[in-house]
């Protein structure tokens, strides 16, 4: 949001949630309802009016494929133009990039309705097609240049602008993040080569789309957080550089604030002399690659469920801003769904999720490409073994000091919490950790301090023997109240800490270390009123 946010900074539909596609419902029905009548009664069809629908369909897929394909690449190059990560308070931001497409469809079929020349448009008209380009690069970008320079003044900047400029790193999606009344200043602008070809008669369906997919495509490109546009195209072409802008062009705008404001063609800003004096400089160190530093710490993670790809940051923007959550319209996707599961377990190789800084600590998430139920089967741990194996390598290879297993990677029936790759690397250099030892530290220091022994109960687990073994160096007795359990940590403790486990049958422990599997009658022995359990 704004940092002092004006009137008409909140969409309209903002607490509607994913509910807001049901304002689409009564016109898609009319829409329907329309063609359906005309086409019973013989009478010509509205053929714009019909692919309103399909467009938005069309422009949420196509939004979707550049989050993914640029999150997927930024995780992954070292030629990124700034070399941060984004901020949670970004990724929030950002969640709801829709609105503007909704807004879009909302708008066609209300001047579908209204305007004049804006009804039975024919496919194709070339008169139209050269009418939009030269009003947008007249009118639109001349407009255009100058509102962006009145939204950057302290008084538009602070109630609007500022929302965007939050995000200093960019991604395509940060293109169309913008208050809801600076959004309409913009679909007004954008309005006006639509509007002329519909009072002159110029109008087409293919015009209008294809208008739409290019304000899509210039906003998108230009805010990936790398370059995208081959030097070769402006060394063909040279006066490209004044009618095409790159995503480091921009950049520099997000950076520096007063420079590089035109839309999508920069001859604005040269003739008015607001170009960035780094551009070009930048433009060219983008294709060098930085030297990116060796990560600290690598987490090691896996698909869970077959909907978990879309809760990656790379999936759903909408879905990755918030705790996993299966839904039930997800199903809709079923054939996409089951075809990238396939296509992983074919040609799947470990992958980069995300990379975050924190001070002087870099991280980074990568994940094996198989989910929970692979891992259950047992022809697919030789080949799970191996991806996690060259992972831990290539981690040791690229200097990260430290790899954390996910859950399922670290099964001791899998690798043995990791001690296999020891075994077959011995000159491992990266440290291999998985949660327990954390998850183990949380506990013991949450036992009072006055506690001289603990009560151990449920079923042994790994999480048991590393949260036992933990205690015991503490120098606190651990009290097993089942026998089984009491041999195998025996088995399991180094010698010098075998006597601080005892067996007891005594439940009056005020601490109770609980697992899963503690049955009821154990639970009822516990003392009333000041036994502890965690």
């Amino acid at each position: 949001m704004a940092s002092k946010p004006g009137p008409l900074t909140q969409w309209p539909w903002q607490k509607l949630g994913n509910f807001k596609y049901a304002l689409l419902v009564p016109w898609v029905a009319r829409s329907m309802h329309k063609a359906i009548r005309a086409k019973n009664e013989g009478e010509e069809i509205d053929f714009l009016n019909l692919t309103i629908l399909p467009t938005l369909l069309i422009r949420l897929l196509y939004s979707q494929l550049w989050i993914t394909i640029s999150r997927f690449h930024t995780a992954r190059t070292k030629h990124k133009i700034v070399n941060k990560s984004l901020d949670f308070d970004q990724v929030d931001r950002e969640r709801n990039w829709d609105d503007q497409i909704i807004l879009t469809a909302l708008l066609f079929f209300v001047g579908n309705e209204v305007i004049p020349g804006a009804a039975y448009l024919p496919w194709w008209n070339t008169k139209g097609v050269i009418l939009t380009a030269v009003v947008h690069m007249g009118p639109v970008e001349f407009i255009y240049y100058w509102l962006h320079r009145a939204l950057h003044h302290h008084f538009l900047y602070s109630r609007y602008h500022s929302h965007h400029h939050a995000s200093i790193v960019t991604e395509p999606i940060t293109s169309v993040i913008h208050p809801f009344a600076e959004e309409v200043a913009y679909f007004t602008l954008f309005a006006i080569p639509l509007l002329s070809m519909a009072l002159t008669g110029t109008a087409s369906i293919i015009a209008a789309a294809g208008y739409l997919i290019y304000i899509d495509f210039m906003n998108y490109l230009g805010h990936c957080n790398f370059e995208l546009v081959p030097k070769w195209l402006f060394d063909v072409f040279l006066p490209l550089k004044y009618l095409m802008y790159t995503p480091s062009f921009h950049s520099l705008h997000h950076t520096q604030f007063r420079s590089n404001y035109s839309l999508f063609m920069p001859f604005y800003d040269y003739i008015y002399g607001t170009v960035d004096k780094s551009s070009d400089t930048l433009y060219e160190s983008c294709f060098k690659g930085k030297e990116e530093e060796a990560p600290s710490v690598i987490h090691l993670t896996h698909l869970t469920t077959l909907q978990s790809i879309y809760h990656l940051r790379l999936g759903f923007a909408s879905f990755s801003s918030k705790p996993y959550e299966s839904k039930w319209y997800m199903w809709i996707f079923s054939p996409v769904t089951w075809m990238s599961m396939i296509l992983t377990w074919i040609y799947g190789a470990t992958f980069t999720v995300e990379r975050n800084g924190m001070k002087k600590l870099n991280m980074e998430t990568w994940a094996i490409p198989r989910y929970s139920f692979q891992y259950m089967t047992s022809s697919q741990r030789e080949e799970i073994n191996e991806l996690i194996e060259k992972a831990i390598l290539e981690a040791d290879e690229r200097g990260a000091k430290v790899i954390s297993l996910g859950l399922l990677n670290q099964a001791d029936e899998l690798n043995a919490s990791g001690g296999l790759y020891y075994i077959n690397n011995p000159k491992l250099q990266i440290k291999i950790v998985d949660g327990t030892s954390l998850a183990a530290a949380v506990v013991v220091n949450r036992i009072p301090k006055d506690a001289k022994n603990v009560l151990l109960v449920g079923k042994l687990s790994k999480m048991a023997c590393v949260l036992t073994l933990s205690i015991c160096q503490k120098g606190l007795e651990v009290m097993v109240a089942r026998r089984d359990t009491y041999e195998i940590l025996k088995l399991k403790l180094p010698k010098e800490l075998v006597d601080h486990v005892v067996f007891s049958e005594n439940y009056e422990n005020q601490v109770w270390l609980v697992g899963d599997g503690l049955k009821d009658h154990e639970q009822k022995k516990a003392a009333k009123g000041d036994t502890k359990g965690i």
